[in-house]
């Protein structure tokens, strides 16, 4: 049981485009950077921010067929490594099949056999890494057809058989319910919540037929209720807001991010900002 939190806060995902928002942030608790472009990044600039940083990976393709590698492990370990990171993410999908890259998370089929592959990816990378892993719930515009698993079930089995980590994303459980018809309350309602290491916060858009997890939108009020509903339990120590593109001016961005904080209880990272007073 998630006794001792490991990481506490409110974070964002690091992204150039909004690098000076991050530094000029006094509470931030934490930020979150793609492991996989950590070569490519400031990586002193983002240790220089005196907060854990936590990479997030988005090619293990854990959900796939073939074996987890350990040199796509290895970029998760070194990432750790090199940041002191507390705990290390990637996502419960798959993004190769056949040596083809597919350039998406595509979503596992929720049955036995899936568990299994899961299963035995997960502990691999687990043995590979520093660090505690945390796995993420998609968004998914369809449902396999041969599911054997609600996503809580799903979700629960594979904790207690590997003891890993939660990121839930609450972003996605609304993307998720809503493109299914569910209520997205009683479908975060039933999640594992006793192993949530923190949870993603994000914005999209519907197309007028299915609503696409995009990241480049303002979070919408149903996913702050979520946040809300999700902080309630008393179980989840830190939220996080992920944007990636149509970034808007600062002062909005951290408007946001005070609306996150006010949804979790939790205290606004941006008072006592003289930049944030400033920001346009």
């Amino acid at each position: 049981m998630n006794t001792t939190p490991l990481i506490t806060g409110i974070g964002v995902g690091w992204r150039p485009e909004i690098a000076a928002v991050h530094a000029g942030l006094p509470g931030l608790g934490f930020v979150e950077v793609i492991a996989e472009s950590v070569p490519h990044f400031p990586t002193e600039a983002i240790s220089d921010l005196g907060v854990p940083v936590i990479p997030h990976g988005i090619g293990l393709s854990l959900g796939g067929a073939e074996p987890v590698t350990p040199e796509r492990i290895r970029v998760l370990a070194d990432a750790a490594e090199q940041f002191g990171s507390p705990v290390v993410s990637e996502h419960i999908a798959f993004v190769r099949a056949g040596g083809v890259e597919a350039g998406h998370l595509l979503p596992v089929p929720r049955t036995r056999e899936s568990l299994d592959v899961l299963t035995e990816n997960i502990r691999r990378t687990q043995d590979g890494i520093p660090v505690p892993l945390a796995v993420e719930n998609i968004a998914t515009l369809f449902d396999w057809p041969d599911d054997e698993y609600s996503d809580a079930e799903f979700l629960t089995e594979l904790v207690e058989r590997t003891g890993v980590y939660l990121l839930v994303d609450v972003a996605n459980v609304y993307a998720c319910a809503r493109n299914r018809g569910l209520d997205p309350v009683v479908e975060l309602d039933r999640l594992p919540t006793d192993r949530i290491a923190y949870s993603h916060v994000a914005g999209g858009e519907s197309d007028g037929h299915v609503y696409h997890d995009t990241h480049t939108a303002p979070v919408p009020p149903e996913v702050l209720e979520l946040v809300a509903r999700l902080s309630g339990t008393g179980r989840v120590p830190a939220f996080m807001l992920e944007r990636d593109g149509r970034y808007p001016p600062a002062r909005e961005l951290l408007t946001e991010l005070d609306s996150i904080a006010d949804a979790a209880g939790m205290d606004r990272i941006t008072t006592g900002s003289r930049w944030w007073e400033d920001a346009s």
